[in-house]
């Protein structure tokens, strides 16, 4: 049997609002967002103070070409898994 509208929205009103994430989804994806920032921010710099010369050793230094990448590449990892952890449903 149908409902009327009253009922449909009063049932509707009744409901609670929750969210799509658990605050421990929001905590890791914080953090995962953060891991991500340092990670861009170790591979930036390599500024010489002459612009005419090039130093390989500062822009091809381990920091910058493996570290740097593991760390965002672990930083969206760490999203990923907030993205999909599943959070626990509460009655």
């Amino acid at each position: 049997m149908a409902r009327s509208r009253k009922e449909t929205k009063a049932v509707k009103t009744n409901r609670k609002e929750e969210l799509l994430w658990d605050k421990t989804n929001y905590i890791i994806f914080v953090v995962g967002i953060l891991v991500i920032i340092l990670g861009f921010v170790l591979m930036s710099g390599g500024r010489s103070p002459d612009p005419n010369v090039f130093n390989p050793d500062e822009i091809y230094s381990f920091r910058r070409i493996t570290l740097a990448p593991i760390v965002v590449l672990l930083g969206y990892g760490i999203v990923i898994f907030a993205i999909f952890k599943k959070r626990k449903f509460q009655e």
